[in-house]
């Protein structure tokens, strides 16, 4: 858009001139609300109003024209009904994750139960889980440092403080943990998938996608160790790639769980592969 096109423009002219940019209508209305620090409602009640901002919306544009995800953009994404600050120093949630937390809610766990979310990035699972069971105890890992400032600022803004972090590998101790159920979306994408070099995976960091080699290498450690660290009762649930559920299951069986099952997301495939720790 030339400087001369920008004067007295209004919202819904500028709306129409970057929808046509974008080619992407929801997403040009997601930017010039962001950039007009208001919500899409707003603009619907005011598309005549002049726009004074259209520098600052048009580079928000021009980012979102280069691939950049729009959550990285926005800095939020909803997940599970609440908004999550979104940084690139965490992956995007994405609604598959959220079978995740519909399985977790369904199983038949105590009032207090003993939670943990394994690579826990914006701390979407951990803090949903948290929110939705206020009995539960919840803890979560990460890895990375940068991952853990963006789930502090989650937990804060959710009001969750009873949620502890630590910056762990996989499991926060060595120590049997007692949990009732470890629940994680780890890195588990194959090193040449190529999927790694499109869309908004490009943006994302790489050490959350990947492990590297076939994609199981940190849900193997997972795995290992998870019996040392639930109950007797307790249930290991796994998000992982489509073609990954017979694998995982494997896995689980391989190491005692039992009342193993992969669950498809709403798209049909394969997503989640759960087992639990019964007595002998």
């Amino acid at each position: 858009m030339e400087k001369s096109e920008r004067a007295g423009v209004s919202v819904r002219e500028l709306r129409d001139r970057c929808s046509a940019e974008l080619g992407h209508a929801l997403e040009a209305e997601l930017m010039i609300a962001h950039g007009l620090g208001r919500n899409r409602a707003w603009l619907y009640a005011h598309l005549d109003d002049p726009v004074d901002e259209v520098d600052a919306i048009q580079a928000l544009i021009e980012r979102r024209r280069d691939g950049e995800p729009v959550a990285y953009i926005l800095g939020r994404r909803e997940f599970y009904g609440r908004d999550f600050v979104v940084t690139p120093d965490v992956l995007i949630p994405r609604p598959e994750t959220e079978l995740l937390i519909d399985l977790a809610l369904e199983l038949p766990l105590p009032d207090n139960a003993r939670a943990l979310d394994i690579g826990t990035g914006t701390g979407c699972i951990a803090l949903t889980l948290s929110a939705e069971r206020p009995g539960w105890t919840v803890m979560a890992s990460d890895i990375s440092s940068r991952a853990l400032e963006v789930a502090r600022r989650n937990r804060q803004r959710l009001g969750l403080d009873r949620v502890e972090l630590f910056q762990a590998d996989v499991y926060p101790s060595s120590d049997s943990l007692d949990l009732n159920l470890i629940v994680t979306n780890p890195p588990y994408i194959n090193e040449k998938d190529h999927h790694l070099n499109e869309g908004d995976v490009r943006f994302e960091p790489r050490t959350a996608l990947t492990p590297g080699a076939d994609g199981l290498d940190v849900i193997r450690r997972i795995v290992d160790t998870a019996p040392r660290h639930l109950v007797t009762g307790g249930w290991l649930l796994i998000e992982h790639g489509h073609d990954q559920g017979a694998a995982v299951a494997g896995l689980l069986r391989g190491h005692g769980l039992t009342d193993v099952r992969t669950r498809p997301d709403l798209a049909g495939l394969d997503r989640v592969t759960m087992g639990a720790l019964r007595s002998e």
